[in-house]
């Protein structure tokens, strides 16, 4: 009884594996193996060795589970006192393997099934022997990797028949063999692309990537894709090293995944697009003349403003052409900026020229200044809606200087006027920047800053009608108060 339930124990053990992962699935193995049999009877005490073989196909259902048919050939023999008896046995089997667990050199398994056995008895005594019978093999085996689809199998069964008189002597428990073998499997077929990623089984493992999982490195990109179609490294998500992803790279920026700055600029794809803001596929994002890592590394400018200081002046023509700080309007301080003097033709590298020099003019002529009344100096001319002094104002601002230059306890207040045109918070914005440029122009040429001060008045205070051309002009003017 013991014998019925090991054998029905191991069958169920075996169909089990039905249930794993087909990875295999297809897989055709053809296979040959030769060994003994010895024979487990119930009257003889000296049980012989004999010689077994098989020829096998076997079908694998999945990576774990197998079925396996063979055709056998072998013979059992015994003796006890003066009675002996040999068997030849040919067969017919069908068995269910179960892998245990599997490597890539060793492959432990289950295995049981049914077979059919066809007898022919020769034996020196007059015993009746049984002709046929079925039986049921059980057992294990170990199959080891011995080349590319090539395997070395051993295997141990037990065959439980079920017949009393396969030795010819009726004992009332049916008679059993054990079988040892070792063959040589070839396998063909089936699928070489497991996880269906373009790549084949042996070329993952060359390659180091998992046959199991279609993106080993997890970036968004199949294995086969990565390796076949844009030679990046399946193992990293990251093949450049730029802080993007390849599948990022490839999909969403149009980067190169194995450049890490893909438009040679200077800075890596991933600070372009994360840090600066910039465009990783052109060199000049803002196109000002001058390279984003120019931009970043030399000048400290801003790479996606083409004009940094708002001077009207691109970045690159300042750094390149004019030789003028792309970070201040004013390059020489002399109060106007760096692309009006282009526009105008003066240097804007040298402060001198800002404001036209008069050489006719008295080396020593001041103004008159009362402590609490102001000056008009009409005739320091702006643009209108600018804060740019013109040339032609050079005569009264140099009075303006010779008068707080030689009279050095005098204080004053620089005071902007607008006309009314346009709004006025405007007006009275642009009134400051005025006098802030004249003031700007008196500290260069070397008047205290602390004995001046600059207020913008806005559009309040007009000193003539602002309907007509001239009184506007008349109208932007600058006042100076003495306040000391």
């Amino acid at each position: 009884m013991y014998k019925k339930i090991f054998s029905s124990c191991m069958m169920a053990t075996v169909l089990v594996g039905a249930a794993f992962a087909q990875d295999k699935e297809g897989t055709i193995a053809i296979g040959a193996r030769g060994g003994i049999t010895h024979y487990v009877g119930d009257g003889f005490d000296s049980a012989k060795q004999r010689l077994f073989g098989s020829l096998y196909g076997e079908y694998y259902l999945s990576d774990a589970f197998s079925v396996e048919t063979a055709f056998n050939v072998g013979r059992l023999a015994g003796e006890t006192g003066n009675q002996d008896f040999s068997t030849h046995a040919t067969g017919l089997s069908l068995l269910a393997r179960l892998a245990l667990f599997s490597s890539e050199s060793i492959r432990p398994y289950l295995t049981g099934g049914a077979e059919y056995l066809g007898l022919d008895p020769k034996s020196s005594s007059n015993l009746g022997f049984d002709r046929n019978a079925f039986a049921s093999p059980v057992g294990g085996g170990l199959s080891l990797n011995i080349a590319d689809n090539t395997s070395l199998d051993l295997r141990a069964l037990y065959h439980y028949t079920f017949k009393d008189r396969v030795d010819g002597l009726k004992s009332g428990s049916e008679d059993s063999f054990i079988s040892a073998t070792a063959g040589l499997t070839r396998l063909f077929g089936g699928n070489p692309d497991n996880d269906g990623d373009g790549l084949l089984n042996k070329d993952e493992k060359a390659r180091g990537t998992n046959p199991k999982i279609a993106d080993t490195d997890g970036d968004g990109l199949m294995d086969g894709e990565e390796a076949l179609t844009y030679r990046t490294d399946p193992l990293k998500a990251d093949s450049d090293g730029d802080k993007l992803s390849d599948s990022d790279e490839i999909k969403k920026h149009s980067t190169n995944p194995n450049k890490a700055d893909s438009d040679d600029d200077m800075l890596n794809d991933g600070d372009e697009l994360m840090k600066y803001l910039s465009n990783p596929m052109k060199p000049d994002s803002d196109g000002d003349g001058l390279s984003d890592g120019d931009e970043v590394t030399k000048h400290k400018t801003d790479l996606m403003k083409n004009d940094t200081d708002g001077d009207g002046l691109q970045d690159g023509l300042e750094v390149n052409q004019h030789k003028t700080n792309p970070m201040n309007a004013d390059s020489d301080g002399g109060t106007i900026n760096d692309g009006a003097e282009v526009a105008r033709g003066t240097n804007p590298s040298d402060a001198d020229d800002d404001v036209a020099k008069q050489e006719a003019m008295p080396a020593m002529e001041t103004l008159k200044v009362e402590v609490g009344k102001a000056i008009v100096l009409e005739g320091v001319v702006f643009k209108s809606s600018s804060a740019a002094i013109s040339p032609e104002s050079g005569e009264l601002l140099s009075k303006a200087y010779n008068t707080l230059n030689e009279n050095s306890e005098i204080e004053v207040e620089i005071q902007g006027h607008t006309d009314n045109t346009g709004s006025r918070a405007a007006n009275i914005k642009l009134s400051q920047a005025r006098a802030d440029a004249v003031k700007a122009f008196l500290v260069n040429k070397g008047i205290a800053a602390n004995r001046m001060s600059a207020k913008g008045m806005g559009p309040d205070n007009p000193i003539a009608d602002n309907t007509t051309l001239e009184g506007r002009q008349k109208n932007r003017r600058i006042e100076f108060a003495r306040t000391k």
